[in-house]
């Protein structure tokens, strides 16, 4: 029986859009949670509620530089993860993949701390292979101006494999899927921000290509409890483990969906494909259900009525 409480963790990224839910949800679990962050795409509204926590202690720090504390589990989730975030500064999203990874890794190998690499579907590029399987190796293309963020994942993969081969440090990657939630920055160009902030305000949905590409969303909080079921899963088992949602929806069906329960009145338009932009992915998540007993639980209509309800508050519509 697993047994929560009286541990310290890093949560880097912590200020983020899942990060921020990590954060809550540990504490809940009775944890001490330190949260480093250096607000590139992350803000203190997201965690504005925990500051006055007793358990709860928040860092200004990048982590592309070494940091020194004593911790029992370090969540990695530090690197901007939408295409406009990860393009602004392309180099230092290769760094804070990379040299965060390397940096994150020598803390836990020093304090004997479990660490968690949050990594993406996005290692997969434009998939030849539907749904994705852990041991399929991908098809990315390592030049094009999605590549910092899809080989920075790719290469900070291979370096936690290379700490758990060569200094027997207890490792676990989880490949994320398509997310969304609460706390989703609403300029962050994610396909479900973008097409709820658009209805909202009774703006054009933008929709790419012909909206035929495919994508399997999930509720954070689903996702947040597949986090904590793989760090306190037994030491073999490592990863890499998809977590996602495996149901498939088109853009156009979301874009839809999203329309019909805002009641808006926005009409979809579409504008070119961008490149490398993946046309179809999906999960498969039999490993996490047979090794975690995990799959989500929110439907994507029950994620989007919290999700949707959340951007009115804070565009105060």
């Amino acid at each position: 029986m697993l047994r929560y409480g009286n541990k310290k963790i890093l949560v880097t990224g912590g200020a983020g859009f899942i990060g921020s839910h990590l954060c809550e949800r540990l504490l809940d679990l009775g944890e001490d949670i330190l949260c480093v962050d250096n607000f590139f795409t992350g803000t203190k509204d997201n965690i504005a509620h925990l500051l006055t926590h007793p358990r709860f202690e928040l860092m200004r720090h990048d982590v592309t530089f070494p940091l020194y504390v004593e911790v029992d589990q370090i969540y990695n989730l530090a690197c901007p993860a939408s295409p406009i975030h990860y393009q602004f500064d392309p180099v230092q999203t290769t760094k804070t993949s990379v040299h965060g990874a390397i940096n994150m890794l020598g803390l836990a190998k020093r304090t004997k701390a479990t660490i968690f690499q949050a990594s993406t579907s996005e290692v997969y590029g434009d998939p030849e292979q539907h749904p994705q399987k852990e041991d399929y190796w991908g098809h990315v293309n390592p030049i094009g101006p999605r590549s910092c963020y899809d080989e920075g994942k790719r290469c900070a993969e291979t370096l936690f494999f290379d700490y758990y081969r060569q200094h027997d440090l207890p490792i676990r990657v989880a490949r994320i899927f398509n997310t969304y939630g609460p706390n989703m920055h609403p300029a962050d160009g994610r396909v479900v921000s973008n097409f709820i902030v658009q209805a909202l305000k009774g703006d054009n949905i933008t929709v790419y290509g012909k909206g035929d590409q495919t994508r399997s969303f999930c509720y954070v909080d689903d996702l947040v409890e597949g986090f904590i079921r793989l760090m306190n899963a037994p030491n073999e088992v490592t990863g890499p483990i998809n977590l996602g949602n495996p149901s498939e929806f088109t853009i156009l069906q979301l874009a839809e969906l999203v329309i019909c329960m805002t009641g808006s009145s926005s009409r979809v338009i579409y504008e070119p494909l961008p490149q490398d932009d993946p046309v179809r992915r999906q999960p498969d998540i039999s490993l996490a259900r047979e090794t975690l007993n995990w799959q989500p639980t929110v439907t994507l209509e029950e994620g989007l009525q919290k999700t949707i309800a959340y951007f009115k508050k804070i565009l105060e519509l």
